[in-house]
């Protein structure tokens, strides 16, 4: 019998529009609010926040609000990688990391997006292996959708919690 490895677990979606598209909604204000958050806000290794459609970039550190949460729920952490085209990687819960590679494969925009260096303890593997896969797979779909259609299928309403679109 195999073991299972909860140390890490990777989710892929085709997306149906142009690479360069897909990395600004990964890597810019603008775009990580359009799919993914309340609120995305960059700082650059001075301290000082960046634009809203700049990039981000290795080095820089970020806070990040979700719909659906109140303020005080904030997750801060850094990026480790941006290369401006199709590769990021950014600490998230748990210390976590997580890598988002954009790619072509039977001509179709693929995101392949990595979470790993998940503990192993109990409690890490419900809420960041199991917890953070869901959350992912939601997202991942919103962006393929606000990517493909215009249509955001998240929840907005902080008086409407407990769904799978928050």
């Amino acid at each position: 019998m195999t073991q299972h490895d909860w140390t890490q677990f990777t989710l892929r979606v085709n997306i149906h529009t142009e690479p360069q598209r897909i990395y600004d909604a990964w890597t810019t204000r603008t775009g990580l609010e359009s799919w993914f958050l309340r609120q995305a806000v960059f700082f650059n290794p001075d301290g000082a926040q960046r634009p809203e459609s700049e990039h981000f970039q290795k080095g820089d550190t970020y806070e990040w609000r979700w719909h659906g949460y109140p303020d005080e729920v904030v997750e801060k952490k850094e990026v480790l990688a941006a290369n401006g085209e199709n590769v990021l990687t950014f600490r998230f819960s748990g210390n976590c990391i997580v890598s988002v590679q954009i790619t072509c494969e039977s001509d179709e925009t693929l995101v392949v997006l990595t979470q790993s260096q998940i503990p192993t303890d109990e409690a890490s593997k419900i809420s960041y292996y199991n917890g953070c896969s869901l959350g992912w797979t939601f997202y991942l779909a919103n962006l393929k959708s606000v990517l493909e259609g215009g249509l955001d299928l998240r929840n907005k309403n902080l008086n409407l919690p407990n769904v799978v679109n928050a």
